[in-house]
């Protein structure tokens, strides 16, 4: 790790306030420099009110200056942050008078690194970190907090504890296995005790999946006859004029995307081509891509216009989609008040046009596309890297119940149990972790951090 003093804005210019953060060695003795009271007696989280000054001795700004001595500090490192007015020439100017004292500017994620490094947060938290920043729903927030506050971290050292048992206890079987009369591990009990681990890992892997849906959104297709109302409920619901409305049959040929957020939940609504028989090659090409959104789609909005006879095309391909997902069927123009035809019976009755049914509609897909929130305690892992490792690790732990089953020899079963271990330790930065790795993993952050 490069001990530079280093400095950086940590927030955005253009607002009223700018924080600018300095860490390392030097960086109280570098701001006492500019600082117009002495910093070199005062007490760490003290917070000082005073003028920065440049090298001539000119006043840039009035500041709040906030102290932070290692290691109870972010970084674990002496550390301090300036409070200045947002002005972009100030933050300049601040940033200009640290790096002539001796500073130099941060690198990208390096403060969090250093936080890692020094030991004040593992990996999985400094990832956290980035993802907080980056949440845009209830979801991925809940999703970073839990890891920021250990969920995770906690999960996976319960793990590695029980990991650690079996393998002690394999290890001791190697040490003597010269006695054939001593078994330090009864079979039946290490089998148990990896299927609990192998059923953990699993959950694992699911809540990954869960936590990337609810980060990108629930696919919502919006499916229909042509002049059903597609293009309206998309508008209705987007809050703005995404689709082309028209009388004219065939008016969307192409699929039309938009995400919304209800209560919290991300929701990406497509509108599709409405299903029939044309001649149009065009229109045809948007009929096939509406077919295979409706077989890859996490949920079905399916409108029907109680005016038309059911459209058994469209009844097809949702009887034949892929995937087992939920299908609401909304019965569209309600404020025509025309005549239901007989078939399949309403879900929902609503007028895009009016707004009718519109709030009952949102609660419906709500409630029918399963999303629940993120626990702050559940182990959710949200990343590919902690993925790859969980998958790892699994593969290993499934490696060892089949050993245990078929009798295969201690030193082998304890070779993939040391795998699994050393899998899940990657994810929390628990074995030296590879450069690459943290670079790969530090380079998308801010530069404040």
């Amino acid at each position: 790790m490069n001990h530079n003093t280093i400095c950086a804005p940590a927030t955005a210019t253009g607002g009223a306030l700018s924080v600018v953060r300095v860490s390392g060695t030097e960086a109280i003795a570098i701001v006492d420099r500019l600082f117009n009271r002495s910093l070199t007696d005062a007490e760490s989280h003290r917070a000082l009110v005073g003028n920065i000054v440049d090298s001539e001795g000119i006043v840039i700004d009035q500041a709040v200056c906030t102290l932070f001595r290692a290691p109870h500090s972010y970084t674990g490192e002496e550390s301090v942050e300036l409070s200045c007015h947002g002005s972009a020439y100030i933050v300049s100017r601040v940033l200009a008078a640290l790096i002539e004292a001796g500073c130099r500017m941060a690198e990208p994620g390096e403060f969090t690194r250093r936080a890692y490094l020094n030991g004040r947060i593992d990996l999985v938290q400094a990832e956290a970190v980035a993802d907080l920043i980056a949440s845009t729903n209830r979801a991925s927030h809940h999703a970073a907090m839990s890891q920021l506050r250990g969920g995770l971290t906690n999960g996976l050292a319960e793990l590695r504890s029980q990991l650690l048992h079996l393998t002690t206890l394999l290890e001791l079987e190697l040490d003597f296995s010269d006695h054939d009369d001593l078994e330090f591990a009864d079979r039946g009990e290490l089998l148990a005790l990896a299927n609990i681990i192998s059923e953990r890992l699993q959950q694992m892997r699911k809540n990954f999946r869960t936590a990337e849906q609810l980060r990108r959104g629930t696919s919502v297709a919006i499916v229909g006859a042509t002049n059903a109302g597609k293009s309206t409920l998309l508008n209705r619901l987007a809050g703005d004029e995404r689709a082309i409305v028209s009388d004219i049959h065939g008016t969307t040929r192409d699929l039309v995307e938009d995400v919304i957020t209800i209560d919290g939940h991300t929701f990406r609504l497509i509108d599709t081509a409405g299903l029939r028989n044309t001649s149009d090659p065009i229109e045809q090409i948007g009929i096939e891509r509406s077919r295979q959104t409706i077989s890859r789609a996490e949920l079905i909005l399916w409108l029907i216009d109680p005016a038309e006879p059911i459209n058994e095309a469209i009844h097809n391909a949702i009887d034949n989609r892929e995937n087992d997902v939920s299908v609401i069927t909304v019965w569209t123009k309600a404020d025509l008040q025309v005549k239901r035809s007989v078939g399949i019976q309403p879900a929902i009755t609503i007028s895009a046009k009016t707004g009718e049914g519109i709030d009952d509609l949102k609660h419906l897909i709500v409630e029918t596309s399963h999303q629940q929130d993120i626990s702050e305690s559940d182990a959710i892992i949200t990343s590919s890297r902690h993925y790859d490792a969980i998958l790892n690790a699994s593969h290993s732990i499934d490696r060892v119940i089949s050993a245990l089953n078929n009798a295969i020899p201690t030193d082998l079963v304890s070779e993939d149990l040391r795998h699994c271990i050393h899998s899940l330790a990657s994810i929390t930065g628990g074995d030296i972790t590879p450069t690459e790795t943290l670079n790969n993993i530090f380079s998308n952050f801010c530069i404040g951090k």
